[in-house]
């Protein structure tokens, strides 16, 4: 089992939002979470990415789109309301992957949602990403959902994030740590996150599996946690020079965003 690691140091400072409109592919290759750190626990990736910082570069206009994701929901292997409880699919193949890839579908015929795959190759976990609140490239998070939403509502709710960032199927097995898109640790280094029941499901309704910002206006759904938690983040750094030694070498090693609660 794949555990998060208390004990490793991220040491340099975080570089301020604007940074990422100049930043080149490379530079945000080294700033990205690394694609070991998504092979651990997929309960614990999907609460640590609360804050984390979702990041695309659209090629044909050279936009950057960044958001704050504000709202996650974890499906394990052995969960009855996942994609993956009956086993291997064409449709669910990429939750199968080595973590740190994204799982884009298709639902009720017409939106998509956009995952980030977690855990080891062939495990069969993910975490939704449901709502995030827009940093960079606003308008033509607009353009793409064909619509004048508030910031606040304009990436809430699953289908709003997929449509606002562009991803469609042909996105699906991509890598999030690079290639066009990419996910930073946090800015902020405290946060208060609240922990309840997934939203819009059949079975194992009563699951806490949903993680949500409870100060975020973005939120998808209601905010009654079940479960409160507050998250300390020291000395985060999206630049990691070391990133070998810092971050393992893969399955081996455990990794962390160094948060304790």
């Amino acid at each position: 089992m794949c555990l998060l690691d208390d004990h490793m140091q991220v040491t340099q400072q975080v570089p301020p939002i604007e940074h990422l409109t100049n930043a080149s592919d490379r530079e945000l290759d080294e700033m990205a979470i690394p694609q070991q750190w998504y092979t651990q626990d997929t309960a614990a990736i999907a609460q640590a990415l609360i804050g984390c910082i979702l990041v695309r570069r659209i090629p044909s206009n050279s936009v950057t789109l960044a958001a704050r994701i504000v709202e996650t929901e974890a499906y394990l292997p052995d969960d009855p309301a996942s994609h993956s409880w009956r086993g291997l699919t064409n449709r669910n193949r990429a939750m199968f992957a080595n973590g740190g890839c994204l799982y884009v579908y298709r639902i009720y015929g017409v939106h998509r949602c956009v995952n980030v795959v977690t855990g080891c190759t062939g495990v069969g976990t993910a975490v939704l990403l449901r709502a995030a609140e827009p940093l960079l490239g606003t308008e033509q998070m607009r353009i793409n959902r064909k619509c004048n939403s508030s910031e606040k509502r304009l990436l809430s709710g699953p289908a709003n994030l997929a449509r606002g960032f562009g991803f469609d199927l042909d996105d699906n097995e991509r890598s999030c740590t690079g290639n066009g898109v990419w996910i930073l640790p946090p800015f902020e280094q405290q946060r208060t996150i609240g922990i309840s029941p997934r939203i819009g499901i059949s079975r194992n309704r009563e699951a806490l599996l949903r993680f949500f910002d409870l100060d975020s206006s973005a939120v998808s759904a209601h905010r009654n946690a079940a479960v409160t938690a507050t998250v300390f983040c020291t000395e985060f750094s999206t630049i990691f020079p070391q990133r070998g030694s810092v971050f393992g070498s893969g399955g081996s090693g455990a990794v962390n965003l160094n948060c304790q609660m």
